[in-house]
């Protein structure tokens, strides 16, 4: 099988490149020439097509003799302009998708989010299923049009082109240097993060690295997945202020203990999105707490994957391994200090 991966030179991607090597696929990847590169030169028999979602001719280039794609590539910061975020996720998507229809591809297995929906109302959401509605508004931009796409790939689907949705949740692991995990583990040992959990548990499913990858390999071969969305998490949740306390007994920190009122928060979050609507600043940074990020850390958030484990297969690697492996790589790049340099 012949796949291309978008976003290969970004954290999941890079993970995606891997698993699909190991399942025997080839593999070509879409990246920009600009983009750091260092990793995936580093990987045997990865094919490079240079390029950009906003460039049809270089996707028609990218898509020529390929059996599936695997999407991963999108904005998923809080930085950028309405415009920004619908033309990188859905003009973007759409021109990808049309490019590999026309070629031929067999599947487009779309990386997707649980951020689809998130909604500007909500509040702890436990155990939910692929039944749960999208909200009528979403949190952010980003949220909004990962909806917005993930309904585009859904409704592609037809007999001579499968399409599949997956969304992998708060995904973790080596090798990543901007996700929610980096950014938690700098501020904890920095000493910037207050405890946010207002003195209750805040439970979360996450997704290791790993699984997602693995689960986008399932997906360009199972039987029966067209136009689904399946939500993907490691096998147990964890409770997220617990797992940091972990984390700094790993790395030498201390846990969280500042305690910051949930009301002064939601309207410093509320207004940071307010300003940061403002095109020029939006393009140039992102704000400096958002009700997205609040969300993240103050709501509980965990999802049955029941469906991914009945039409795909359970994930391979339990949150203790995967966390040795961080724990590994960490190590390997020169320890936590470096780790915190790191971070983007």
């Amino acid at each position: 099988m012949k796949v291309l991966v978008t976003g290969a030179s970004g954290f999941l991607g890079s993970h995606i490149v891997d698993a699909c090597l190991r399942a025997g696929d080839e593999v070509r990847v879409l990246v920009r020439e600009e983009s750091d590169l260092s990793h995936l030169r580093t990987v045997a028999g990865v094919e490079f097509a240079y390029g950009d979602l906003r460039d049809a001719a270089s996707l028609r280039r990218a898509t020529d003799g390929i059996d599936v794609v695997h999407h991963s590539a999108a904005r998923v910061t809080d930085r950028g302009t309405r415009a920004q975020f619908r033309d990188e996720n859905v003009a973007g998507t759409e021109r990808l998708m049309t490019a590999a229809r026309r070629a031929g591809a067999r599947r487009f297995v779309f990386i997707s989010s649980p951020s689809a929906l998130m909604g500007v109302r909500g509040g702890d959401r436990l155990d939910i299923d692929e039944s749960e509605p999208y909200p009528a508004r979403h949190l952010n931009l980003y949220s909004e049009t990962k909806a917005e796409a993930e309904r585009l790939v859904l409704a592609a689907d037809s007999g001579e082109f499968t399409t599949v949705a997956l969304r992998p949740r708060a995904v973790w692991g080596p090798r990543d240097h901007s996700g929610f995990m980096p950014r938690l583990i700098a501020k904890m040992m920095t000493g910037s993060l207050p405890d946010l959990s207002g003195g209750r548990p805040v439970y979360a499913s996450l997704c290791y690295c790993e699984n997602a990858a693995d689960a986008c390999v399932k997906a360009a071969r199972a039987d029966g997945v067209g136009g689904r969305a399946y939500f993907i998490a490691d096998r147990k949740p964890v409770e997220v202020w617990s797992m940091l306390a972990v984390l700094a007994g790993r790395f030498g920190g201390r846990p969280p203990t500042r305690q910051v009122s949930h009301g002064l928060l939601r309207a410093l979050a509320f207004t940071a999105d307010t300003v940061w609507k403002l095109p020029p600043l939006a393009r140039r940074s992102s704000p400096p707490l958002s009700r997205y990020t609040l969300a993240l850390l103050t709501r509980s958030a965990t999802y049955d994957t029941s469906a991914a484990r009945r039409d795909l297969a359970p994930p391979p690697v339990a949150h203790e391994a995967g966390m040795a492996r961080l724990e590994a790589w960490i190590d390997s790049i020169g320890g936590v200090n470096e780790y915190i340099r790191r971070v983007q």
